[in-house]
């Protein structure tokens, strides 16, 4: 594999408290009953406006939904490196892939702006090429368009293409894409990777990269 494409919530970042403090901010702003973190939890993965309008409940106004989404997101922006760390391997686990001449990249539902300058906070941005987030292109995954993007960027084939992720959205968007995607059990959802199931699963970062490293031809 030469072209990874990492997620980022779940994959790479434990970002769970910082989101779930912001929704519940959010809520508060909203006069809305605060929601228990593991619930939060289960509901990210399809980007912000998806995560607020399932946090305000189906009986929130498209208007009021937009307040919420619009608060959350200056919210967050303010707060996403509160307590939002790097997953244990990862840092590590890059600096092999880099080390290794891989291509790496990371593409995920969150916005642009704050997934930039996440991964410049941890000190890791350098390690990817291109950080494409929810607002990047007209579809979020699991639409294919980011991974075709990243692959005509980085002049690989779907065949030397490895998604990274931690729910059934990555999963989906590698089967939509025709590439091989690896789940790692750790992040938000590891249930979901179930059905579909990934080509690889692992419990460690460091797993996937010995995958990678040791596979030839």
């Amino acid at each position: 594999m030469d072209l990874l494409i990492f997620d980022l919530d779940g994959t790479l970042i434990d970002s769970r408290l910082d989101l779930a403090n912001a929704v519940n901010a959010m809520l508060a702003h909203m006069g809305k009953p605060a929601l228990a973190n593991e619930r939060v939890y289960r509901y990210v993965g399809n980007g912000a406006p998806v995560l607020i309008r399932r946090a305000m409940g189906e009986d929130a106004t498209e208007p009021e939904c937009q307040e919420g989404l619009e608060f959350f997101l200056q919210f967050y922006r303010a707060h996403a490196l509160d307590c939002t760390t790097l997953y244990p391997g990862v840092k590590e686990s890059l600096e092999r892939l880099a080390a290794a001449g891989k291509r790496m990249a990371v593409l995920t539902n969150k916005p642009t702006d704050v997934s930039r300058a996440i991964l410049a906070g941890l000190a890791v941005s350098g390690h990817f090429f291109r950080v494409y987030g929810g607002n990047s292109f007209a579809f979020k995954k699991p639409n294919p368009i980011g991974v075709t993007a990243l692959m005509d960027e980085a002049g690989v084939g779907r065949e030397r293409t490895l998604m990274v992720g931690d729910s059934s959205v990555d999963v989906a968007t590698a089967r939509n894409a025709g590439v091989a995607c690896c789940g790692v059990t750790y992040g938000f959802q590891p249930d979901s990777l179930e059905d579909p199931a990934p080509d690889l699963k692992v419990d460690r970062m460091e797993q996937m990269v010995d995958w990678v490293l040791g596979r030839k031809g």
